[in-house]
């Protein structure tokens, strides 16, 4: 029998769909995940915080197969799992939809501000004029990040008439290469940030590509908060260099109640809320995972494939 460790939380939904040949043992505790970790060949060893998934890999020396619902998993030991030629499959995608909608709320709350509105209905007041009046028909938005997320961007921005250019690899049908887009910051009204966690990514928007956008532009980050210089976004925001930042992520993660971020009207804090998506989460990914199960033990592929050496 093969040994599968799975949180309790997908038992619903994965239980009555595991093939045979698969010994199904659910944790519902962090004492019970670290007792049957060193059992597992498969691993599904999701839970909210950190530490506790990162120690149920070490302890896991028979696992062959790590499943996670997050997408980045830059901190867990992926040398340890490179070095054991752990399979990995990650949450890429399970969220996109949610989080491209966030993307669409969070410019057009900008664009309207919408916030102002929020507040006046607060305090009761009628506003006699609306605060915000940009439109989205017609503003232009760089896409860094054309992966599940971005996927599902492009196509809800052009429906309200942005034209949305991405960066890719390759620059191939009115997208930009790697080694372009720097060059032409200044000719967008948008610069929304989907890439993974990489070395490569890491601080990819610092102070000098702030100083290259439009005094009027909106930084939308819903990547990872290492991909910004957040010193040099606080100080762009703070001298409106650039118009305002929609931030999803920050570093760290919760951020300090005296960070100045939370008091900059500029600065739209929406707390890593974009791909909680609970309910859509948990069957996109307990779907996958079976399907998945079913063709480990049918010798066929698996995917979404993690690569430890790209970070995604």
């Amino acid at each position: 029998m093969t040994t599968a460790v799975l949180s309790a939380l997908i038992q619903p939904m994965v239980e009555p769909h595991i093939p045979e040949g698969i010994d199904a043992q659910f944790y519902t505790s962090v004492e019970e995940l670290h007792a049957l970790a060193p059992q597992a060949e498969i691993g599904w060893f999701d839970m909210n915080e950190k530490e506790p998934m990162i120690e149920a890999v070490k302890r896991a020396e028979k696992l062959k197969w790590l499943n996670s619902i997050y997408a980045g998993l830059d901190f867990l030991p992926l040398d340890l799992l490179q070095q054991r030629g752990t399979l990995i499959t990650n949450g890429a995608g399970i969220n996109a939809i949610a989080i491209a909608e966030y993307v669409v709320m969070g410019m057009l709350t900008i664009a309207k501000d919408y916030r102002t509105v929020v507040r006046a209905q607060d305090k009761h007041e009628w506003l006699m004029d609306s605060p915000g009046k940009l439109e989205l028909a017609g503003t232009r938005a760089l896409l860094l990040g054309f992966g599940a997320i971005g996927q599902q961007v492009k196509p809800r921005l052009e429906a309200f008439g942005v034209e949305v250019v991405p960066v890719r690899r390759s620059a191939a049908d009115g997208a930009l290469g790697p080694d372009e887009w720097r060059g032409r910051l200044g000719e967008f009204d948008w610069v929304i940030l989907a890439v993974p966690a990489t070395g490569e990514t890491d601080g990819m928007i610092g102070a000098d590509e702030l100083a290259a956008m439009k005094s009027t532009a909106v930084l939308v980050n819903v990547a990872r908060g290492t991909v910004v210089d957040q010193d040099a976004l606080v100080d762009a925001l703070q001298a409106k260099r650039i118009g305002s930042a929609l931030l999803d992520v920050t570093t760290p993660e919760p951020l300090p109640a005296d960070h100045p971020l939370w008091s900059l009207e500029n600065a739209h804090v929406t707390m890593h809320l974009s791909g909680r998506a609970q309910n859509s989460m948990f069957v996109r990914s307990a779907q996958r995972f079976v399907k998945n199960l079913q063709a480990y033990v049918g010798g066929g592929q698996l995917e979404p494939v993690f690569d430890p050496v790209r970070g995604y």
